[in-house]
């Protein structure tokens, strides 16, 4: 009896399936930060690789609060940041805040932070 081999034909599909998954999910996992928040320029800006898990908070112009695609108000993100915090003790928040917005609309967005147990929190600027 002779051995059949190894069929290429599922190995390719498999393989192009895969390709396929990983491209759609990178690309979204790239999109997470709101297009419509225009960062402010800092010239000591330096590139930053988020980690996984990083969790962007994009604060709009009108001080609207948007995580992952969902506008949240204060009682929301502080519920979501508790629960994230129970999950990972040092999980990080990076935030950014529109430049033509309200100074006291990022406060808000830290002093939520510090409720919720969150030590690790960056700002996001461009350079």
């Amino acid at each position: 009896m002779q051995h059949p081999g190894i069929q290429l034909a599922p190995l390719v599909d498999v393989l192009l399936l895969l390709l396929i998954f990983f491209l759609l999910t990178w690309n979204a996992a790239r999109t997470e930060n709101e297009l419509d928040v225009k960062v402010p320029k800092a010239s000591a800006a330096r590139e930053k690789s988020a980690p996984i898990g990083d969790v962007v908070v994009n604060v709009k112009a009108d001080g609207n609060v948007v995580v992952n695609r969902r506008t949240l108000n204060g009682s929301e993100l502080t519920e979501l940041l508790k629960n994230l915090v129970q999950l990972n003790p040092e999980q990080a928040v990076v935030i950014r805040g529109d430049e033509a917005g309200a100074y006291k609309n990022i406060i808000g967005v830290l002093n939520i932070c510090t409720e919720a147990g969150i030590t690790n929190v960056a700002f996001a600027t461009a350079k």
